[in-house]
């Protein structure tokens, strides 16, 4: 695989994970794959890469923590408007 064939590859990966996940930001998905694909630079057999990288940012995506904010007792408190 050329290294233009691995980049077409992890674009593709990057549709697809946009399409699966409409939940998550797309720039956040992006940013994932690529930081990922990075960790697999110094590898010397490339056929792969795409696969594994798109396997890593699924495994991410699905492990992400969803922060819900607490209403304290002021937010409680005043019209939703004032907020």
């Amino acid at each position: 695989m050329t290294g233009d064939e691995e980049l077409l590859h992890v674009e593709r990966v990057i549709t697809r994970l946009i399409s699966r996940y409409p939940n998550v930001p797309p720039p956040e998905i992006e940013n994932g794959v690529r930081t990922i694909h990075q960790r697999f630079m110094g590898c010397r057999i490339r056929d792969f890469v795409p696969l594994l990288v798109e396997k890593a940012a699924r495994h991410e995506i699905s492990n992400r923590v969803i922060v819900i904010p607490i209403m304290d007792e002021r937010s409680a408190v005043l019209n939703p408007l004032e907020l």
